[in-house]
C-alpha cells in the first residue's frame, strides 16, 4: 500500500478523515520546522553581507548573484512561514483539507526558493573567492545535488510506487 493509498483509505487503517488530516498537518509542520531555521540563518547571513567593508568591491555579476540569493531566501521564508498564518486564520473553520493542499504547494515552492538561494550563495562566495570558472563548477555541483536529492529522487520513488 502506498502513502497515497493509506491517506485516501482512512477506514482500512482505522484512522478517520479528521485524524488523517491532523496527522498530515503535524507532519507538514514538523517538516517546516526543519527547513525554516536553515532559511533564517541563510537570510540573516545575507542581511549582513552588504554592510561589510568589502561588499563595495564586488563585481556587477556578483552583486546580481547576491541579490538573487537574497530575494530567493526571502521567498523561501515567506513560503515556509505562510502555512502558520494560513492555519491561524482558517483554524476551526472546517478548512483543514484546503489548508493542507495550500501548505503543501507553499512548502514545495519554499524548497524551490531555498534551492535557488543556496545555489546562488555558493556561486557568489565561490566567485568572490576563486573566480567565475570555479563558481560555475561549484554552483553546478550544488544545483545537481539539490535537484537530484530534493526533487528527482522523491519523484522517482513516487512514480515507482504508483506502478
Amino acid at each position: 500500500m502506498t502513502d497515497r493509498d493509506r491517506d485516501e483509505r482512512p477506514r482500512e487503517s482505522g484512522e478517520s478523515a479528521d485524524e488523517r488530516e491532523n496527522r498530515q498537518l503535524t507532519e507538514l509542520l514538523n517538516e517546516l520546522r526543519v527547513a525554516l531555521p536553515g532559511v533564517q540563518m541563510l537570510f540573516g547571513f545575507l542581511l549582513a553581507v552588504p554592510f561589510s567593508q568589502r561588499f563595495a568591491a564586488i563585481s556587477t555579476n556578483q552583486r546580481l548573484l547576491y541579490y538573487i540569493a537574497f530575494i530567493s531566501a526571502a521567498g523561501a521564508s515567506v513560503c515556509f512561514i505562510a502555512p502558520t498564518s494560513f492555519h491561524r486564520i482558517v483554524w476551526q473553520r472546517g478548512r483543514k483539507a484546503v489548508l493542507l493542499k495550500v501548505s503543501n504547494v507553499l512548502a514545495i515552492a519554499g524548497t524551490v526558493c531555498l534551492a535557488v538561494a543556496i545555489t546562488t550563495v555558493v556561486l557568489f562566495i565561490t566567485s568572490y573567492l576563486y573566480g567565475s570558472s570555479h563558481a560555475a563548477i561549484a554552483g553546478g555541483l550544488i544545483l545537481a545535488a539539490l535537484v537530484s536529492l530534493w526533487y528527482l529522487l522523491p519523484l522517482a520513488v513516487r512514480i515507482h510506487r504508483v506502478r
